[in-house]
């Protein structure tokens, strides 16, 4: 429980209409979960506004309302906040409510199109490794030390954040690792939150459904540092084309990483096989688990990020040689008789299928055939759904495009635009299986002994989204299965 007065003393210019002297119990952005002496949020998001739920808040017991508009009808007993922009005063608020819990960690925040899952994952696995508690909150899973905790969403919302950081403080962590995407950045999730290290992996075409153009999309993420105070460390890749602009407006000291041009944390790739890469990273050698160009860049960030937080070099390069990535990221399994190897990788925007397909170029051994399966995911970015085929039929010997998360859509009407436009020569080398299951029994039939199967898009993700409704569905139990199959 707060009083009112303490967690508003953050939000600037916030008129309140009703009484002052009150103790919230909870802030709250779903109606039908409010109780009595909750502060209730009026957002107003992309598909609903909560402004049309706040009887139903009041009704349930909510005593103060976050509002940019004052409802016709205001009640004597409520107490109403009447702010320009609501998600990012409840950002405030949040952390105000929860006692500021980054102020008593060291946060470090991770953003990028690709690759924030890993650099995230990793720097938890190696401040663990370093004898650190510490929370991870990501795509796959939110960790506190040992204890996983499930993850619905890439960065939770203000209110639950807050909540889980102030759990993690409690729990004795001392560092907090997180992603933060594009939607959290542009809808102010992470507003109030004070972070140590802000890191830039790339930026590429995805979200453009939430966004609508790739400048926005720039934007959001830029804001992330831009809003970064000069106490902080914001880390950029130098070789991506935006690495620079990223940075330019923040007030943070800035250092940069890379493979191909002048960079604090300078990385040379000296041997990348199935066993893993042989880095030199600022002329020193290591060898790590990873593998592929893709992650020696996730880990000279990792590096990098230790770094400026005052980690000595050798010991960090130390724990590096052990860690292993997240996942569903690049996790390959052998057949027993006739050694394919399958490729599991949560690869779903054009360039993250790029890099993946470029990385197996680079392993294979006599030409080993590649067959790629691989789908979209229905109500997001349609204009990414023919670039991943190209992508595919590009570097794979034959592809077998599928299902993905259809969600609202029709399945067949996604397959179709993920063949628009498609070279002739390419589309000799398709195959169009929608049961995605299907399709992953078929790639391993059509395998010859050696060859090379990924499968792309889903990677960690144990569920299908058909109709609002998940289904129970793992890339990787499906594979596993149908070598099992295989070897009968």
């Amino acid at each position: 429980m707060q009083k009112l007065r303490q967690i508003l003393k953050d939000v600037k210019s916030v008129k309140v209409t009703g009484p002052e002297e009150i103790v919230i119990t909870g802030i709250e952005l779903d109606s039908r979960a409010v109780k009595a002496g909750m502060l209730f949020a009026a957002i107003a998001g992309s598909l609903t506004d909560g402004h049309n739920y706040i009887e139903q808040a009041i009704k349930n017991g909510a005593i103060a309302v976050l509002v940019s508009k004052l409802p016709e009808v205001l009640h004597e007993n409520v107490t109403y906040l009447l702010v320009s922009d609501t998600s990012e005063a409840l950002g405030l608020i949040a952390h105000a409510y929860y006692e500021y819990p980054s102020r008593n960690i060291v946060l470090v925040g991770v953003t990028g199109t690709n690759g924030k899952t890993t650099i995230a994952t990793l720097l938890f696995k190696l401040f663990r490794e370093l004898g650190y508690s510490c929370g991870l909150i990501s795509t796959v899973q939110n960790q506190v030390n040992d204890e996983v905790l499930p993850s619905e969403r890439t960065t939770p919302d203000a209110v639950n954040l807050n909540k889980l950081m102030n759990d993690m403080v409690e729990a004795g962590c001392s560092h907090v690792f997180m992603e933060c995407s594009s939607h959290a950045i542009h809808q102010n999730r992470i507003a109030g939150l004070e972070f140590n290290v802000a890191i830039f992996s790339n930026i590429t075409h995805d979200h453009l459904d939430y966004h609508h153009t790739f400048n926005e999309y720039i934007k959001a993420k830029k804001k992330f540092f831009d809003d970064l105070p000069a106490t902080a460390y914001a880390i950029s890749n130098i070789d991506d084309k935006r690495g620079v602009v990223m940075l330019q407006n923040t007030k943070a000291t800035r250092l940069y990483y890379g493979l191909k041009n002048l960079a604090d944390f300078k990385g040379r790739i000296i041997e990348n096989s199935l066993t893993g890469l042989l880095l030199n990273i600022n002329n020193q050698e290591v060898h790590c688990r990873l593998i592929g160009e893709f992650n020696a860049y996730n880990l000279l960030a990792v590096y990098g990020a230790a770094l400026s937080l005052n980690e000595p070099a050798e010991k960090v390069l130390v724990a590096l040689s052990n860690l292993t990535g997240a996942e569903g990221r690049f996790e390959y399994y052998v057949s027993v008789n006739d050694k394919i190897i399958g490729i599991v990788d949560y690869a779903h925007t054009p360039d993250a299928l790029l890099n993946v397909l470029t990385t197996i170029k680079e392993l294979r051994n006599d030409n080993e055939e590649v067959i790629t399966v691989v789908g979209c995911g229905g109500d997001r970015d349609k204009t990414k759904r023919p670039a991943m085929t190209e992508v595919a039929c590009e570097y794979s010997s034959k592809v077998i495009i599928t299902s993905d998360n259809p969600r609202s859509e029709n399945p067949v009407d996604i397959l179709d635009d993920m063949q628009a436009g498609l070279k002739s020569e390419h589309k000799r080398k398709l195959l169009v299986i929608e049961d995605r299951k299907q399709a992953i029994r078929t790639a391993t039939m059509l395998s010859q002994p050696g060859g090379i199967i990924l499968i792309a898009g889903k990677g960690h993700e144990k569920y299908q989204e058909i109709n609002g409704v998940k289904h129970h569905f793992d890339d990787k139990e499906e594979l596993l299965e149908a070598f099992q199959t295989l070897s009968k």
